[in-house]
């Protein structure tokens, strides 16, 4: 088959529905399918692409209902989709998030193909929700009249969406490459003082709550320190906040590839305190593929790969001192770290980005 992937997100930037993307690009091409790549042009990128990747349009920064800014496609030539759907004569376009304005409703009327839709976001839960739904919902109708077949990566990420139609849906979770994130066989070689974090800083990740847990579990345990990696709209405010608290965090920056499976594999502890807005959680895969145990945010999209022995991980995030708690837990008691650590490495495998692309290439043949 001939398969486009759409993707509405600059491509070029870290983020889960992009990661998404490669992988089954990657597997796909591997299966015999000719896979392609369709994303905007980014504002700030001019460098050269892959060979199965197609530029169509042009992006820019805009502010999302998820309290974070992310680049989205915001002007698209009609000649020119109608150009490239020529060219390719595509037998399957993939639609990642297509209620993102702007590229998949303009692809959409314009299709030839079979048009399969993934659905990766949950919208927040706060009181802003119903009208953010107001404004969205119009333009999503006009979309899913076009698309064949519904998926979405977890129920929460399917429960909008179910609002608007009684279509079925069918749940792919998202994936992990397996082989590139391996833990030390030896629980010696890992950092005893060490907490992780990995992502976006921004509210609802729960960053400053984090910083508030870490800086209480200090004054009994003066060696631990947490490290933060990744960048974001809050970067300045939480340097600040470190600074007044005088607490034991660094800040890494965005991290490449190697740097991340490095810090996967030396830290304690992973958190990701994310308090809303998670439709799934690729960073609790990444660290369960490294055995390195977790404390997570109790949100609908965690919960969804937290199950079983994983519930161990979850917490509120806005209180401080049973986040510290929590957060001790997991670095000292043996017992509980392996009992998570089996349950992880059992638990994990069924995430593959094989057995993934198994389903959805399922949902292709059956289309």
């Amino acid at each position: 088959m001939k398969i486009g992937l759409v993707c509405p997100y600059n491509l070029f930037k870290g983020g889960g529905v992009q990661e998404c993307v490669f992988a089954m690009q990657t597997e796909l091409s591997v299966r015999g399918h000719e896979a392609l790549i369709i994303t905007p042009q980014p504002r700030d990128y001019s460098g050269d692409v892959d060979t199965f990747v197609r530029l169509l349009g042009r992006s820019t920064d805009m502010r999302s209902p998820f309290h974070t800014t992310a680049q989205i496609s915001v002007s698209v030539d009609t000649k020119a989709v109608d150009a490239l759907l020529d060219a390719e004569d595509f037998d399957i376009l993939h639609f990642h998030e297509p209620w993102v304005p702007l590229l998949s409703w303009q692809i959409l009327p314009r299709s030839k193909a079979l048009n399969i839709a993934t659905f990766h976001a949950k919208l927040p839960d706060t009181v802003m929700s119903k009208t953010i739904e107001r404004v969205i919902t119009p333009y999503t109708k006009s979309v899913l009249k076009y698309l064949d077949t519904l998926t979405a990566v977890s129920e929460p990420a399917a429960s909008y969406v179910r609002s608007l139609t009684d279509r079925e849906i069918t749940i792919i979770p998202n994936g992990i490459d397996l082989k590139r994130y391996k833990g030390p066989g030896d629980e010696a070689s890992r950092d005893k003082n060490m907490i992780l974090y990995i992502g976006r800083l921004e509210r609802r990740k729960g960053i400053k709550n984090l910083i508030e847990a870490v800086d209480v579990l200090a004054a009994s345990k003066p060696d631990i320190r947490l490290i933060i990696a990744g960048a974001g709209p809050d970067l300045k405010k939480l340097e600040n906040y470190v600074e007044e608290l005088d607490a034991p965090v660094e800040f890494l920056g965005r991290v490449d590839e190697a740097t991340k499976t490095k810090l996967l594999n030396t830290a304690q502890v992973f958190c990701s305190p994310a308090k809303f807005g998670e439709s799934f959680g690729i960073v609790l895969l990444e660290a369960m593929a490294s055995n390195l145990p977790v404390v997570a945010g109790d949100n609908p999209g965690y919960r969804t790969v937290m199950q079983g022995a994983g519930r161990l991980s979850l917490v509120d995030p806005s209180d401080t001192n049973e986040l510290a708690r929590q957060l001790d837990i997991m670095m000292s008691e043996k017992a509980v770290r392996k009992i998570w650590q089996d349950w992880a490495q059992k638990n994990v495998k069924k995430y593959s980005y094989t057995k993934i692309v198994d389903q959805y290439e399922a949902i292709y043949q059956q289309a």
